[in-house]
């Protein structure tokens, strides 16, 4: 078997284009501020892609600039002036925060309303409950692969490898929301290969490349590769032997090209979403 490729490019385009869509509908224009502090050289191309995509999808977007000393006090400061701010639907800080920040203090100073990170505890307690909020980039966007892919997630065994707040945890809520049967496993899992192998769908989200080998995988599962991880020689390479994988799976992401498109394009969904709400 060769398994097919998840293109998710192709798929964040689309999404894309009907935020677009959304946006023009409206009678006034969804604004999102993304917050940077310092000139961590990765954050400084992620936050550049997502400028270009919220400007195309029409959004009010800007990034406010802060230099690498800014204290604390200083971020929590403007962070409540953009919770005030009536044109601000969504506010996104960048990570990671120098040494002299705490992100999770920063993180939950954000109004929950305009978190479109999806991180703030109010919101990570409404989709552990099953209620209405907005939801974490990148599982949701996985989500919306999975769909493209055409897998069936009712009924289906789903294995999770990884349990951080950013995808671990609400990837397995989002899961098992749509009525799969989630299993998470970590570091501690004992037997982390067999558990992989009872999935139909797996979602590797650990950061560690090229850790899920090719026989981790059951026969016609959908792969979904979270990871991104720079090799030393400076390539790209997810968290599964994509090659090996390959061979066994029925549909599996890429990296790059998979997942990480979707982060972005799913960052404008909520951005509109998180408008819709507080505007009407």
């Amino acid at each position: 078997m060769t398994a097919s490729i998840i293109d998710g490019k192709a798929v964040a385009a689309t999404l894309r284009a009907r935020i677009a869509e959304r946006v023009k509908a409206l009678p006034y224009t969804p604004g999102l501020r993304v917050v940077r502090v310092g000139e961590d050289p990765a954050s400084g191309v992620y936050v550049r892609n997502k400028d270009r995509a919220a400007q195309q999808a029409g959004l009010d977007s800007a990034t406010i600039q802060l230099p690498e000393e800014t204290s604390e006090a200083a971020l929590l400061e403007l962070v409540h002036q953009l919770n005030a701010d009536p044109a601000v639907d969504g506010i996104l800080v960048q990570l990671p925060l120098p040494k002299q920040i705490r992100a999770e203090r920063v993180l939950e100073a954000i109004d929950p309303a305009k978190d479109v990170d999806g991180f703030h505890a109010v919101n990570a307690g409404r989709l552990a409950t099953g209620q209405a909020g907005l939801v974490p980039c990148t599982p949701k966007g996985v989500m919306h692969l999975l769909a493209a892919a055409g897998t069936a997630i009712a009924g289906a065994r789903a294995v999770v490898l990884g349990r951080s707040n950013i995808v671990g945890k609400p990837m397995a809520a989002l899961l098992l929301a749509a009525d799969a049967t989630v299993t998470v496993v970590h570091s501690r899992t004992r037997d982390l290969a067999s558990e992989c192998r009872r999935a139909e769908i797996l979602v590797a989200a650990v950061g560690r490349p090229e850790m899920v080998k090719g026989d981790w995988i059951a026969e016609g599962a959908t792969v979904i590769d979270v990871g991104i991880n720079r090799l030393a020689n400076g390539g790209l390479v997810g968290d599964v032997d994509f090659a090996a994988a390959s061979q066994r799976a029925a549909a599996i992401t890429p990296v790059p090209g998979g997942v990480g498109p979707m982060t972005i394009a799913c960052l404008l969904e909520n951005t509109v979403e998180a408008a819709i709400a507080r505007r009407g």
